[in-house]
Formats: C-alpha cells, structure tokens, sequence
C-alpha cells in the first residue's frame, strides 16, 4: 500500500516501547535449516511454512532454479493455525527457517525472542519495496523479514442485486445499512460476520481513527474505547441488531462461498487477495460482481484500513534458523522474482496479492479476475488503484497482540451471536488487556 513515513516512526516508536520493557531479545541461536549432507556442500535445505494458495508453485520455482538452497514447504491450515503451531515449534526447538505471516504478528514475535534479525543480508533491498510493506517486516528499524503484499482494500457486490432492488454502490456506512435493509426485506443478507473473526471491528475502529496501542513516554498506553472505536463499534451494532449479516463460520469455507454465489449474502469489504477463493468456488455468479470504494464514515475523506490480515503480508526468518543468509535471499526472491510475484498476485494461481513493490500498479490487471468482474473488469482497476492513497498510515501493534486478538474473538462471537453489545466487549478489552500487560511486566496506561 501506499504508506506514509508516519506509519515507519509509529513501527519504530513501537518497538522502543518493547525495548524500554526489556522484551527485545538479541539474534541468533541454532534450530532449522541444514545441508543434503553434513559436510557434503549439498544445497541448503530450508523449511518453508505457509498457508497462500500458489506458494507450493513459487517454490517449485524457487527450487528450479537455485542449485545451493531448497526450500521445503508446509502448508498451514490458516493464520491462527499458524500462531499456535509456530509457538510450538518455538518452544521445541525446531521452528522452521521461513514463516508466512503478516504485520499485526510481527512485534509480538519479536518480543517473544522468535525471529532473526536480517538487516545485514536485505538491506540493499529496501527501495525495491514500498515505505510501508518495507515498515511491515521491521521492528526498531531491524528488519525481521521481507514484505511480500500490500492490499488496497474497497467493496465487492452482486450488480444483479442491487440493480434489481433499485440499489447505489453504498458510498458511506449509512448507505451500507440502508442498502441492508432492502435486501433484507428479500431475504438477503448484507455481510457476513464469522464469529471466530473479529477483523471487522478492527479494520472499521482503525479506519475511524483508533488507537488501541500507542507509545506514551516509556510505557504503552491502551484505549479500546476512543471515539474512533465507538464509532466503528456504533455500526457493526447496527447491522448485528438488524440482523443484517449472516453468521456463517469461515471453518466451513465451502459454504460461505456458495452463500456469496447463490445471492444469500450481497457484499464484502475486502482485497485483491480475497477474490481467490472466490474466483476458485463460484459456478453460479461469475460476471456479476463490481468494485466499490471502501466505505466512508458520513461527512469524512475517504480512508481505508491498513496493516492487517488485508495486507501487510511478510515472509519472516527465524532466530532457530542455521542459515539465515540463505533464508533472508529466498525470501527476498519471493517477492522480486517477477514469476512468483505474478503467481502471487493472480486470483486463479496464487491468492491474489498487491505485490509489496514500489512500483505494484501493473500488477492490477492480474490481482483481480475478468471472469469474477465481467463487465467491470476495467472500472474495478481504477477502484483498486484509487484506494491506494487512502490507507491509514497511524496504527500500531501492541506487544501482546497475538494473546489480545484471541481474547478478542471470545467476545467477538457473543456480539455475533447477540450474546453481548459491542461496547460491553470493548469495555472488557480495554479492562483485559492492561491487565494482561502488567502480567508481562510491560508497563501500561489505561
């Protein structure tokens, strides 16, 4: 994405803010990563775990062509899955070399003492990458991976619909309510909110301004209740209330795509990378989809959310690694080669991705899908490339995120379920989390 340098000194405020806690551990260690053969000058074998559709062909490529370093793929069920069995690994002593992840993760691992300080063997790199893609792999102005996408980010919506009913691209959140109750009136969902996923609340919290993490002197200072926040949370509780979304779980992800491609549900707020599964399910809707612009809260500039499971994807190195140099080059292939970067970013043979590159526009074409799109192929490029600009650039990520977004999807799944109000799961978060912070030895405010 298009990020400002605020979004850089936020990264590195952050990571003197660990610092200060005494929670930044110093590199280096042994664990992953080892020759064919001890002492043979066999290739480099590096254990490489993911979860993005086209990463086997990628290394498949990787692997063709480089004679002195192999990487061997694991794929991962998902994010969460990831964060559990990486802190396994961790703890055994066998992590692997290579990890996906993305930018939300990066501190905690850090604090954590999991990661490999690379700066010496990428360095060179960093004007290859955009300002903040280069930010999302760094903590203290240490780089700790190589950025691999930056997601613009807008809305996808069934045109047959909304024709039909008489709808507008919603342009504000009041319109995307508005635009609900119509179609719920024709027994069609708006959204979906799965209730193991609180990223809505997130991405809506940061696009109205939140700051639930921020540096105050040298201590950490936590706000779940800004205005920011209580806006985001004023229309998610609105939508919830009307019963506007569906509540179908992405554990059975198969049904969640026939619900988009039958006309159960009319919309999302997503990215490029997104549209792969959908493109990869649909049989029914294929040509009936457009672009949007994200929506705005009334009366503001456009803005859209950054930094999260939406972007700021990351290829990342870890400390048990032996052979870090040979890592930190394979990641950084991965997001420079222009075959991998291709692969990637197409909907149909990789996950759809932005690319992290400086120059990542002329890869619009392949991050979207003609055959998902149709006839708004062409205008969708356009809302894809205005978005750009938009994202938000003053967010950061607590020392505790990881430990924090699981507390966070507990109450998540009552507000879906009508178990709880918004404001009552944001309340317990912001009590919850500098509890949580004292219990590190992380001193906090709030």
């Amino acid at each position: 994405m298009n990020f400002t340098s605020s979004r850089s000194k936020l990264v590195r405020a952050a990571a003197t803010g660990l610092a200060l806690t005494g929670l930044l551990s110093a590199c280096g260690g042994s664990g992953s990563g080892d020759k064919a053969s001890s002492g043979s000058g066999g290739p480099v074998t590096l254990p490489f775990w993911g979860w993005a559709n086209g990463q086997p062909e990628v290394v498949k490529a990787f692997n063709a062509a480089h004679k002195d370093i192999r990487l061997k793929y694991t794929k991962v069920t998902d994010q969460l899955t990831m964060q559990k069995q990486l802190a396994n690994a961790v703890k055994a002593g066998n992590a692997p070399c290579l990890v996906q992840n993305t930018a939300e993760y990066v501190t905690t691992l850090v604090s954590q003492g999991a990661l490999a300080d690379i700066t010496p063997y990428v360095s060179s790199a960093k004007s290859t990458f955009n300002a903040g893609s280069w930010a999302s792999a760094q903590v203290q102005g240490k780089s700790y991976g190589v950025p691999t996408s930056s997601a613009p980010a807008f809305t996808i919506l069934r045109t047959d619909l909304f024709t039909k009913y008489g709808l507008k691209a919603p342009a504000t959140w009041d319109d995307f309510i508005a635009a609900g109750k119509v179609l719920k009136k024709h027994g069609i969902h708006l959204t979906n909110y799965a209730g193991e996923d609180p990223s809505t609340l997130e991405v809506l919290a940061m696009q109205a301004g939140a700051h639930w993490y921020a540096i105050d002197g040298d201590s950490w200072k936590v706000n779940f209740q800004d205005p920011g926040t209580l806006k985001a949370a004023q229309v998610i509780q609105e939508i919830v209330d009307n019963d506007l979304d569906s509540t179908l779980s992405f554990a059975d992800y198969a049904a969640v795509q026939r619900n988009y491609d039958t006309g159960g549900t009319a919309t999302r707020q997503i990215s490029t990378w997104q549209m792969a599964g959908m493109v990869q399910n649909f049989t029914k809707s294929n040509g009936k989809w457009a672009l949007s612009p994200w929506p705005t809260f009334t009366g503001e500039a456009a803005k859209t959310p950054a930094g999260t499971n939406q972007s700021g994807g990351v290829t990342l190195v870890t400390k048990q690694c032996k052979n870090q140099k040979q890592a930190a080059e394979a990641a950084l292939w991965m997001s420079t080669d222009t075959g991998a970067v291709g692969t990637m970013a197409n909907p149909e043979t990789g996950n759809g991705v932005m690319p992290a590159l400086a120059d990542s526009q002329s890869y619009v074409d392949k991050a979207i899908s003609a055959k998902l799109l149709g006839p708004n192929y062409e205008p969708a490029k356009k809302t894809v490339t205005d978005s750009l600009p938009t994202v938000t650039t003053d967010w950061t990520f607590g020392p505790n995120w990881t430990a924090m977004f699981t507390e966070l999807a507990t109450g998540w799944a009552k507000v879906v379920s009508k178990e709880q109000k918004v404001t009552d799961l944001l309340a317990h978060m912001q009590e919850w989390t500098v509890k949580d912070l004292k219990s590190r030895g992380i001193s906090v405010e709030g």
